[in-house]
């Protein structure tokens, strides 16, 4: 092969790969896997073929929507992004991508996915994605994030949307269990995000973002963490409590609970980065499972 035909391919595929990573695709994929779990719940018993339309493409819309509140966040944060570790190689930090091209992308998308649910799924869904795109993008990245250490805890709403959005694609409207299963990533979202801050807390401290390990110190970060798996423990419950799910999820709730509960106790007890970082790993583990287990108790009960 002729070397310099090669390189447009090599260079358009390496700039592929850049749009592709700014749309933080392993976050959006856990943000569609909590979506699906709130449609499927919606549906008593197993969706039709014309219910697994509206799912796919509800996921579609949600996924391109949740990529450009992604991208919109790095440009926003790139002269931050440039000063940490995890967030160095961005594109859009490394100045491979403009902020007009970057901008244009996460336009492009928004605009497509809000198009696909409000012409293919339904009105309320769209205008809940679209909230959530300037709950996230715009009061949380623009105006939380810089401004007080709870950011991670108010800005955790547009976080925990996902199940509502997808309980509106298929019902059409926001019920009382899509709420609670909002209340669960609400309240799972702090302790998450804070065991992450603990061990990159030197990073968020160049950065100059006010996150809670760089303003309240390590033990009152950890003491936050703790109280927080007790809380998120009872929300865990809810589901069961309200008649959702029957005794396989509790099952799964209450073991997942107590592992988290168990990790924030030693994380406050005796820190250690790794153990943050275990923290920080079981947490995603906690919250993949314990929605897996709702689903399924929805199918086996």
């Amino acid at each position: 092969m002729n070397p310099s035909a090669a390189t447009p391919v090599l260079l358009q595929h390496s700039v592929f790969k850049q749009f592709y990573h700014l749309t933080k695709p392993r976050v959006v994929q856990l943000i569609v896997f909590c979506a699906l779990i709130g449609m499927v719940l919606a549906v008593p018993g197993a969706p039709t073929v014309s219910e697994w339309k509206t799912i796919a493409i509800a996921c579609a819309g949600i996924w391109l929507v949740a990529g450009a509140a992604a991208a919109f966040n790095c440009i926003v944060e790139k002269g931050i992004d440039a000063k940490m570790k995890r967030t160095a190689w961005r594109a859009t930090a490394k100045g491979q991508l403009s902020d007009w091209q970057t901008l244009l992308f996460s336009a492009t998308l928004c605009i497509v996915g809000s198009s696909v649910l409000y012409l293919w799924v339904n009105p309320l869904t769209m205008w809940l994605t679209f909230a959530t795109f300037v709950g996230y993008a715009v009061i949380y990245t623009v105006i939380l994030k810089p401004l007080t250490p709870q950011n991670i805890v108010i800005g955790g709403a547009s976080g925990a949307m996902p199940p509502v959005l997808g309980w509106a694609a298929l019902t059409g409207d926001v019920g009382p269990e899509a709420l609670i299963l909002f209340l669960i990533i609400f309240l799972w979202t702090p302790p998450h995000f804070w065991a992450l801050a603990l061990y990159r807390v030197e990073d968020y401290r160049k950065s100059g973002l006010p996150m809670l390990p760089v303003t309240h110190g390590n033990e009152f970060t950890r003491l936050q963490v703790l109280l927080y798996t007790f809380v998120l423990f009872a929300a865990c419950l809810m589901p069961f409590v309200y008649g959702m799910s029957s005794w396989i999820y509790l099952t799964a709730a209450v073991i997942l609970s107590l592992g988290f509960c168990s990790y924030g106790f030693r994380l406050w007890r005796n820190y250690s980065d790794e153990l943050a970082r275990q923290t920080f790993r079981f947490s995603l583990i906690h919250l993949s499972v314990l929605f897996a287990a709702l689903l399924v108790d929805h199918y086996v009960l």
